[in-house]
């Protein structure tokens, strides 16, 4: 007999039934089937935002991945945040979530001790959402526990219906995972409703939906690192439209399920395998070969 499949949805509408925020109702659910108390739960919650604050430390120094074909660019765009003449295209809380993710993203390629989220190669998009909002909005860190566990869930709900493995589905199952993860954590931690929660995840999947993993000679470095800013700022934009009461036409259900899909169809030489894309591009191929026999 097939297994029901987890549903964004049906969270959603027991939160609403119960008059509760989603994370009242996510924090209660996983602990109960942790078999813990709920402060049980946001410990560890709270041990894994150590982890990644110390990442995010670590990548702003401006570390190099082993290969040197990465690093540095965390602390190239915090340095060029302080200086006078600095464009701030972004304002402050987006920029500073793309300069926490890509130090996440930059700690990982220099082996740094990261918090997989769902990912290593998308580990960058979550922490820096959390500690830009947090710096931002002055949330607490039982906020940022609490923002842990629904954006968990909602990983949860996407491994169920979906993957979160760049092999399986492409970068959309990666960092497409990470941002939908951040984007309804977001939401709920700035005080948006169940509602607006699954809108947020369903837009950012919609909107990043059919990226491919092309990684060049095979590492988690480029175009990853990049791809980790740019879905913390899918996140971010997601969340904001959900929170002033914008609302996807596909639920999120919906929208993980098409990712699947596009993901099933999609060819082997865009999953993971360095066989198409930007690893197929010539100067990533003329690294590549320079690379590997620099290796031997």
């Amino acid at each position: 007999m097939a297994k029901d499949k987890l549903s964004l949805a049906a969270w959603i509408e027991e939160s609403e039934k119960k008059g509760i925020s989603l994370r009242e109702t996510l924090i209660a659910n996983n602990a109960e089937a942790m078999g813990v108390e709920p402060q049980v739960l946001l410990d560890e919650m709270a041990d894994m935002l150590k982890v990644m604050r110390a990442s995010i430390d670590y990548g702003l120094t401006g570390v190099r991945s082993r290969s040197k074909l990465t690093g540095g660019s965390a602390k190239k765009l915090f340095e060029a945040k302080q200086s006078n003449n600095y464009a701030n295209l972004l304002g402050s809380t987006v920029s500073d979530a793309v300069i926490f993710s890509l130090a996440v993203a930059e700690a990982n390629a220099a082996m740094g001790r990261i918090v997989a989220a769902p990912t290593a190669g998308a580990s960058g998009v979550l922490p820096g959402m959390l500690f830009s909002l947090q710096k931002n909005y002055a949330l607490s860190e039982k906020d940022l526990a609490a923002g842990l566990v629904v954006a968990g869930s909602i990983g949860l709900v996407i491994a169920n219906r979906s993957s979160l493995s760049g092999a399986m589905g492409g970068c959309q199952a990666e960092t497409g995972s990470a941002a939908a993860m951040a984007a309804g954590a977001a939401v709920d931690m700035l005080g948006g409703t169940p509602e607006q929660v699954g809108h947020a995840v369903a837009m950012t999947i919609k909107n990043m939906l059919g990226l491919v993993c092309d990684p060049v000679a095979g590492l988690v470095e480029v175009p990853c690192i990049k791809r980790n800013a740019g879905a913390v700022a899918q996140a971010l934009t997601a969340a904001e439209m959900a929170l002033a009461g914008i609302t996807s036409f596909i639920p999120a259900d919906e929208a993980i399920d098409a990712m699947k899909e596009v993901g099933d169809r999609m060819p082997c030489a865009l999953k993971e395998t360095a066989g198409g894309g930007l690893a197929h591009a010539p100067t990533a191929l003329a690294w590549a070969a320079k690379y590997f026999k620099s290796e031997e």
